[in-house]
């Protein structure tokens, strides 16, 4: 009698459960049925109707480009105070954004190449870039000049060899079996002019040449490495070392030029060749008259540059053909 009263009081129990768990699930149904959307989920079919709706409403017309384009990416690498250049390219990336009526952003890479690269993959559509950059790029999206950099009534700049005033190297061959400060492996003063130098006068490479090769990523820093004997010599941008010369009032008292070569076009600034004809042409506009604003000359002042003027192709021709003679060198 006891077994049986036990099964019969566990029967109950179960049953008893069964109908909670039936009342939960019931009044968790109504409560369920009574709700639109639960808080903490998204309708994303919704959200996707209510975003297409907003950008029809927001693509107003501004200087004669929809103001919902895509941001405008101008990109640059710096070979001269990083943080401060960068506060000048920024304000010229504005002026540009309000000239052209159009949303555009400043991408900055620290080397030549990285720059290079972002242009190849189709990442940016401006930049500001070096001499030995351009000669080189050899990316699968085919660059335009947009414009050329003038700076002391001149698109030409010189590469200067420098050594330290103390030191007793006067000519660039003293320098073989030393140390040599490199600004980036593909700045034309900075690295690729002695590279060029040594294959037709010496048949040789930096690596051969020099007893060690270092890079500073700063026309700055191979001034100091050299001011402070971390390096023998270093190759510089005379427009670079004059801009020194002219806040440093000492600086030829610790830096001696040895060597100059023949003068070489400035990095120019470049464009994707496939933005639209009518993008391209208020573009030039816009460089080609920025020195007429007197802000923004000052701004231009301060990265070397007095104004943008018309390219000329035909002047990077020689550089470009050193650049594939140098490439076809054996590896050392």
């Amino acid at each position: 009698m006891r077994i049986l009263r036990q099964k019969s009081r566990q029967a109950s129990c179960s049953a008893l459960r069964t109908l909670l768990w039936a009342v939960l699930i019931f009044s968790l149904c109504l409560f369920c049925g009574g709700c639109e959307q639960r808080q903490g989920e998204i309708d994303f079919t919704s959200t996707k109707e209510n975003s297409q709706g907003q950008e029809a409403g927001n693509g107003m017309e501004a200087g004669g480009l929809k103001s919902r384009e895509a941001p405008l990416r101008i990109a640059f690498a710096s070979v001269i105070s990083p943080i401060e250049t960068r506060k000048s390219y920024k304000k010229m990336v504005d002026y540009i954004a309000g000239e052209l009526g159009r949303p555009a952003v400043l991408v900055q890479r620290k080397t030549y190449e990285e720059l290079n690269m972002l242009l190849a993959g189709g990442e940016a559509d401006i930049a500001f870039i070096s001499t030995g950059a351009y000669t080189s790029y050899n990316g699968m999206i085919p660059l335009e000049l947009l414009a050329m950099v003038q700076t002391d009534g001149t698109v030409f700049y010189k590469a200067y060899f420098i050594v330290n005033a103390d030191s007793n190297i006067t000519t660039f061959s003293q320098l073989r079996g030393r140390t040599f400060a490199f600004t980036d492996p593909l700045s034309y003063s900075g690295r690729l002019a002695v590279d060029y130098m040594l294959m037709e006068e010496y048949q040789a490479t930096p690596e051969k040449f020099f007893q060690r090769c270092f890079y500073t990523y700063s026309h700055d820093k191979s001034l100091w490495a050299v001011e402070n004997k971390l390096a023998d010599g270093a190759g510089i941008d005379s427009q670079i070392y004059d801009y020194a010369r002219k806040n440093d009032s000492r600086l030829e008292e610790k830096i001696r030029i040895i060597g100059v070569m023949k003068p070489t076009p400035t990095g120019p600034v470049v464009m994707r060749q496939d933005l639209p004809t009518e993008t391209k042409q208020r573009l030039q506009e816009i460089f080609f008259h920025m020195d007429e604003n007197p802000e923004m000359a000052e701004v231009m002042r301060q990265v070397i540059i007095d104004k943008f003027v018309s390219p000329q192709p035909e002047v990077y021709d020689e550089l470009k053909r050193k650049y594939k003679q140098r490439e076809k060198l054996p590896p050392v």
